[in-house]
């Protein structure tokens, strides 16, 4: 199995929230690196917390949702998806 996964990253020190998104064989060992900071990319962020995970049965195609996510299309489809989780983050 591979994995596609967005985190949604804070720095609180920064007031700066991002999305970063991925993917994997190995979904659980990947989000204890970024959480151990041992990710160039997610180290700079207090909270990491994963908030979407899809599961695909060839590591092209879950590459390929990895990049589709990435776009602005993506971007907006995530926040869409997880509306009601950002909601209650901001409280």
């Amino acid at each position: 199995m591979h994995y596609t996964y967005v985190l949604y990253c804070i720095n609180s020190k920064r007031n700066r929230n991002i999305f970063y998104i991925g993917s994997t064989d190995n979904y659980k060992r990947r989000i204890t690196l970024h959480k151990k900071k041992a990710v160039k990319t997610t180290k700079s962020f207090d909270k990491i917390k994963l908030v979407y995970l899809e599961m695909c049965l060839h590591k092209t195609d879950a590459r390929k949702r990895e990049l589709q996510l990435k776009t602005g299309f993506g971007r907006g489809y995530i926040k869409r998806r997880i509306e009601n989780y950002l909601k209650s983050a901001r409280v």
